[in-house]
């Protein structure tokens, strides 16, 4: 085996692979220019002037259009792996390249093996201590269509020819140490073979990914819902596959990552975002939460779903042939009552209140009127009347979600629907926090309750709406225009589907254990017949509630679906200095947790600074500029969640690789660099220690805390208090 050191081996090695590449890349133009080519013969196929030769054309254009926007995108770093094989019955050892799509040469033999199929696992899953097969496993790393370097893993010496040249100090530690952008990268070339089996799990029921801090969760979901797209297309992309994530900032993050793996059908949202109308990044107060989350917040809108309307009409009168007919507030509440049974479902039992009002009204009438006419022709005289139609709209109107939660605002309505349900101190919690919805709109907290009030109170019926045929020309003739217009038609076309969807194939859940009970249930609304793929860390938890009352929510989703379960052990994010710092934290009130292995070390020790107030604002922004000139990625800057705004005032005009998240939207996030900016602000309870914990282990490169107070024996002090 040739030497590693020789900078001549390198570059004939890198030479190697530039012509593997070259040859790729220059099969992937003719792909393209066939597909294009297809493209213009289906056009052509119109000139017979038959409606069958416009169907032909039509699904002939299709399929070359999605083919030819597929070789579109699939083009930046194509080709990122190779194996070496052992050889077998004295034959040459085969050699596989390994890449974001697979490609054949004109005999149909591969050039490149797509990084999903089951040809490509050994490039993921070989180690030393089994090989697979493979010799040398080596990543290519190039810059669009030019080998910029490699880097390989000798995983079976024995095997190895006398000439086989191995290359570089190891792929995936080199890839750790780029910078990063605004958005997360995928580690399609650097997937580890933890990794790899949670991302090739079974594709039914459920996987559960747990690891701590930087061990690729995030990474293994998405690519995990890549894999799965690949393997059954029909069943994932027909159902559709959903991801919801923590935060709105988080979804930013991660929505560039599922496009660069070729896939652009999955649907992400955020919990602020999950239910139609709604896009909320405001949080309430962890103990607010914890109150808004448990379920028994569902009881509580039970009953508020069923109370009478607030100012609403508490008297009927009407004049009718001379003789009065009247409703007062008692009878009313009677017929609403009956009407609405625990369980019914208000707007969908609208018209029975109303015909119960009509019956209310012709028993009075049959007494008190002779020569009353059929009760039909009774009930339309009534339904003509605008005062009476005024009446019923004003005593069942159609309900919204938030014209229902907006009564909980009112103290006394606040208190009459939680007595029994929630503690004198959960009520006064609650009392003042629903007050801003009318002007700022809910909080993420507040976007389950709309949709368990959405669940309650059903949607009255609406007519049935013909939906023009974006492909339509006459019967029997469907037609397609631009590239545009054609992938658009496409979708709705394929599959059509509701603005508020609930029929998904799988759902994945990100942060996963920052999830409350009710928004389990709205989540499993949507995933009621899908697989599923959980992703989170209980060490990482901000839930401050009933634990056994959040598993049960979870397990009610989740169904009896069989589950499979991964742990990730190995934190590739941050150095081991910073990460460091985030093990004594957490240690404080977790002692004997499982701490992942950071597995790089940089040299550079994470700095702590104590300031006066005053000079806070000054010293923050001084490390801000400073981590600017130290790396050339992201540079994260947490603060506590009410101190955002007066954060982003600080470092105003500074580049836009600077982003001011709080403690709670860092979850899940990545940054070269992170200024946490006081930590003793965060860490007020244990719930604020594990969101602490999440801050400080963002980094990959610098950190810098910065605060008034010196925090980590305050974090140690407050775990204490509570032992």
């Amino acid at each position: 085996m040739t030497d590693l050191s020789d900078a001549h081996v390198l570059q004939q090695e890198i030479a190697v692979e530039q012509e593997h590449v070259d040859r790729v890349y220059a099969r992937l133009a003719e792909l393209r220019r066939d597909a294009s080519r297809a493209e213009k013969e289906g056009y052509q196929l119109a000139g017979v002037g038959t409606f069958g030769a416009l169907v032909e054309r039509d699904a002939m254009v299709f399929h070359a259009a999605r083919r030819r926007h597929a070789l579109d995108t699939e083009y930046e770093g194509l080709v990122f792996g190779r194996l070496d094989m052992k050889a077998v019955d004295a034959k040459p050892g085969a050699v596989h390249y390994v890449g974001r799509m697979g490609i054949r040469d004109e005999d149909s033999q591969s050039l490149v093996v797509d990084w999903r199929a089951p040809a490509a696992a050994a490039f993921y899953r070989a180690t030393p201590a089994d090989p697979l097969g493979v010799v040398r496993r080596r990543m290519i790393q190039s810059v669009r269509e030019r080998v910029t370097g490699i880097e390989d893993d000798l995983l079976d010496p024995e095997a190895a020819p006398a000439d086989l040249r191995v290359v570089g100090d190891g792929a995936l530690l080199a890839s750790l140490s780029k910078a990063t952008g605004r958005g997360m990268r995928d580690i399609v070339a650097t997937i580890q073979r933890e990794q790899d089996e949670a991302i090739r799990s079974p594709a039914s029921g459920v996987t559960i990914v747990t690891g701590g801090p930087g061990t690729g969760k995030t990474a293994v979901a998405l690519h995990r819902a890549a894999y799965l797209l690949y393997s059954d297309r029909s069943r994932f992309a027909g159902g559709g596959i959903l991801v919801v994530g923590p935060s709105g900032v988080f979804v930013d993050y991660i929505a560039t990552v599922l496009p660069s793996l070729g896939e652009e059908t999955a649907t992400l949202r955020s919990l602020g975002s999950l239910v139609p109308g709604y896009d909320t990044g405001r949080v309430d107060p962890t103990a607010v939460a914890a109150v808004k989350g448990s379920l028994r917040m569902r009881r509580v809108l039970e009953r508020a779903s069923h109370d009478a309307v607030p100012g609403g009409p508490t008297e009927l009168r009407l004049l009718y042939r001379g003789t009065l007919l009247r409703l007062d507030a008692g009878e009313l509440d009677r017929i609403r009552r009956k009407a609405l049974p625990r369980g019914a479902r208000r707007n969908e039992v609208r018209g029975t209140g109303f015909d119960r009002v009509f019956d209310a009204l012709w028993a009075q009438a049959r007494q008190a009127i002779r020569n009353l006419p059929e009760k039909r022709e009774f009930e339309a005289e009534l339904a003509d009347r605008a005062d009476f139609r005024d009446f019923l709209r004003a005593w069942w109107p159609r309900f919204t979600p938030m014209r229902v939660l907006r009564w909980l605002a009112d103290p006394g309505r606040l208190r009459s629907y939680a007595n029994g349900l929630l503690s004198k101190e959960e009520i006064a919690l609650l009392q003042g926090s629903f007050d801003g919805l009318a002007e700022h709109g809910p909080t993420i907290a507040d976007v389950a309750l709309l949709d368990e009030l959405d669940e309650l109170m059903g949607r009255p019926r609406k007519p049935q709406q013909k939906t023009k045929n974006p492909f339509h020309v006459r019967d029997g003739i469907q037609e397609v225009s631009t590239y545009a217009d054609r992938q658009a038609a496409a979708r709705a076309q394929a599959v059509r589907r509701d603005e508020d969807y609930r029929d998904y194939a799988h759902v994945v859940v990100d942060e996963a254990q920052d999830v409350s009970p009710m928004q389990w249930r709205m989540i499993g609304r949507r995933g009621a017949y899908a697989s599923w793929t959980i992703v989170g860390d209980p060490a990482q938890t901000a839930w401050p509630g009933d634990v056994a009352e959040l598993d049960r929510a979870r397990d009610r989703a989740l169904g009896s679906r069989k589950r499979n379960t991964y742990a990730l052990t190995t934190n590739y994010r941050n150095s081991s200095e910073i990460f460091a710092v985030a093990a004594r934290v957490i240690r404080t009130i977790m002692p004997d947790l499982p701490l992942p292995r950071a597995v790089r070390s940089t040299g550079v020790e994470p700095v702590d600074q104590i300031v006066a107030a005053a000079d806070l604002p000054a010293v923050a922004r001084h490390a801000v500029e400073k981590h600017l000139a130290d790396v050339d990625g992201t540079i994260g800057v947490i603060t506590p969640v009410p101190r955002r705004g007066e954060m982003a005032a600080w470092v105003a005009g500074l580049p836009e690789r600077v982003r001011v998240v709080t403690a709670l939207e860092a979850k899940g996030m990545e940054y070269d660099a992170v200024v946490l900016v006081e930590p003793a602000e965060i860490a007020t309870d244990a719930s604020g220690i594990r969101t602490l914990y999440v801050a400080l282990s963002r980094a990959t490169q610098r950190l810098t805390t910065i605060g008034t107070v010196e925090w980590e024996s305050l974090a140690g002090a407050r775990s204490d208090s509570r032992a």
